[in-house]
């Protein structure tokens, strides 16, 4: 059974839904006082959660962004988080999918045959991470050529030449995660 949220839940959210809503549009506090004859202050206070939100303060305020009033205000719904994973092939390795197509950076489970051991360097924009899960994996990066075990990682950018591949008799397993950003991955860790 699903729960919904509490009262109290979706009115911590009116405020920073509010404040990112008016910085989408690109738009300064000015400019709803001006439409509405709130105050830029008070629109500060309810944008920052000092000001206890009201009908009589939102629905003008809605109205002069041009969002709907459940933008702001409806609990959001829970979806099932769960990836739909369809197996596919490319070139004789099976990649899952870990992450929803449209997310960036794009995770993947994926499973590189033995029999797949000649390197094709390529290049292109983006910033990898690889994980080796099972096996021995072959990696060409430039004039570098290594292989990698089961809890190794690298990371690098797919501007140089590179190539991976299974290194040995058997398949090998690897997460990888990919970004067209080129930016190195981020991990956020909780503060100690």
């Amino acid at each position: 059974m699903e729960r919904q949220p509490s009262v109290d839940a979706v009115i911590e959210q009116i405020a920073p839904r509010l404040r990112r809503a008016r910085e989408k549009k690109n738009v300064s506090l000015a400019e709803p006082a001006r439409a509405t004859g709130i105050s830029t202050r008070t629109l500060s206070r309810l944008e920052s959660a000092r000001r206890k939100p009201s009908l009589e303060l939102l629905l003008p305020v809605t109205a002069a962004l041009g969002i709907p009033l459940d933008e702001i205000v409806a609990a959001p719904r829970v979806l099932d988080p769960r990836v739909p994973q369809e197996p596919s092939r490319k070139d004789g390795r099976v990649l899952i999918p870990l992450s929803r197509q449209q997310a960036e950076p794009r995770a993947y489970k994926m499973v590189v045959p033995a029999h797949d051991g000649e390197p094709h360097l390529r290049t292109h924009d983006g910033h990898e991470w690889l994980y080796v899960l099972r096996g021995r994996l072959r990696v060409r990066l430039g004039d570098q050529d290594f292989v990698m075990g089961a809890g190794e990682a690298a990371e690098f950018d797919c501007r140089i030449p590179h190539w991976f591949g299974a290194a040995g008799r058997g398949s090998v397993e690897l997460l990888s995660l990919f970004g067209k950003q080129g930016e190195r991955i981020h991990f956020r860790t909780p503060r100690r």
